[in-house]
């Protein structure tokens, strides 16, 4: 993966999951990593087992909900690299339920995290991309990005939200300042996101049908890679992801 080594990458939400797969693999290609999220622990061991399997990764605790503690995340890449390749915004949530629940401190968090944490990660990389005149934004949305369920409602908001950020980024950017803006929407994936339901009883279906069906995050993680891998004048702007057995 020629395109991979030696290139800055930050990943938010990379203690676990897509996220920590991800590191893991662009990592073994040569890549740099900036780990981000709330868990210094388990930031702290990924970036030891990353070391220990050859690679170099650097860590800072991140909230993406707070736009100081991402603005940090980019002056802290470019003090220990001196520039940022890629963005991997990757953290988010799934606290589902019906709207009658009214469970709007949920929603609240939804925003915050899924919408929000992505504009503040492009906020916070995107003057250093232009003035680069390179750089790759890769944003994690979701199937739920594309079609609504009952519960996922306000879910799939914050997901729909982020494709249409996603596209709006390339036709601003890649023709003008050559930032490359690729949407990676996984299916049922192996990660820590189902212990953020909040209704007990579509946690309890959602964890069975996970259990039974879920891919491995390192099925996302190569889509990820793949799309970094292609030349810098190729966009790969959107990749679905799902298990085969789901229609």
């Amino acid at each position: 993966m020629d395109n991979v080594k030696s290139k800055v990458v930050v990943i938010t939400g990379a203690s676990s999951g897509i996220g920590e797969a991800t590191a893991k693999l662009l990592a073994e290609n040569g890549a740099k990593i900036v780990l981000a999220a709330r868990r210094e622990d388990r930031l702290q061991t990924i970036a030891q087992e990353i070391e220990q399997n050859g690679g170099e990764a650097v860590y800072l605790p991140t909230d993406v909900a707070s736009r100081d503690d991402m603005q940090k995340l980019a002056q802290f890449a470019l003090q220990q690299y001196g520039r940022i390749d890629v963005l991997v915004n990757n953290a988010g949530i799934m606290p589902a339920s019906s709207l009658h629940e009214l469970k709007v401190d949920d929603w609240d968090q939804m925003i915050d995290v899924n919408i929000k944490g992505v504009l503040y990660g492009i906020a916070a990389v995107l003057p250093t991309m232009r003035e680069q005149q390179s750089g790759h934004i890769i944003n994690i949305s979701s199937v739920a990005g594309y079609h609504v369920s009952p519960t996922s409602a306000v879910y799939s908001a914050t997901k729909f939200a982020v494709r249409a950020i996603s596209d709006g980024l390339r036709q601003e950017e890649s023709p003008t300042s050559g930032i490359r803006s690729t949407i990676v929407s996984p299916g049922l994936t192996d990660s820590e996101l189902v212990h953020t339901i909040s209704n007990p009883e579509i946690k309890a279906f959602a964890s069975q049908l996970y259990n039974s069906m879920a891919i491995s995050p390192y099925s996302i993680a190569r889509a990820i890679a793949f799309a970094i891998n292609e030349p810098d004048d190729v966009g790969v702007n959107e990749i679905v992801v799902r298990p085969t057995a789901l229609a």
